[in-house]
């Protein structure tokens, strides 16, 4: 596995795409961005997701009830590297719909910080290996979310 360093541009690049295939809840570009052996931490669920193919299960459960990304914002990106991979960190503005009929659909928003640890792949591209996502905090100066 290469163990160059990636540049600041690559890993922007790389969380660009997972940002923008989360916005258009597009299940195949989404999880293409992320390793089969990658971990998930969400504050929103109650335990761990220990690889890939877990979120996806979870992913199809919320999409089969009517949930979809209606937007995301990512913002005060900051980038450390390291030799083959990388730690990007943002702050998100989501907004989604869900529920399966459109008498019942409800939408929401939310304000949260998310970390994503980057490797490079066997081709130099970088995939990424574990998100976390926390609330933001009330009265931080992050701002809320906005729909």
């Amino acid at each position: 596995m290469p163990t160059t360093t990636p540049t600041e541009r690559d890993v922007l690049d790389a969380a660009a795409r997972i940002v923008e295939a989360f916005a258009a809840t597009d299940t195949e570009r989404y999880f293409a961005g992320f390793a089969p052996d990658a971990s998930f931490v969400f504050h929103t669920e109650p335990a761990r997701l220990e690889d890939r193919a877990a979120y996806e299960a979870l992913w199809a459960d919320w999409i089969a009830d009517g949930w979809r990304v209606t937007r995301c914002v990512s913002s005060n990106p900051r980038v450390q590297v390291f030799p083959g991979g990388a730690v990007f960190c943002h702050d998100v503005a989501t907004s989604i719909e869900a529920g399966a009929d459109a008498g019942s659909r409800t939408t929401d928003s939310y304000a949260e910080r998310e970390t994503i640890v980057f490797r490079r792949a066997a081709d130099g591209s970088l995939t990424a290996v574990h998100e976390h996502l926390s609330p933001v905090p009330d009265g931080s100066d992050n701002g809320k979310a906005t729909p």
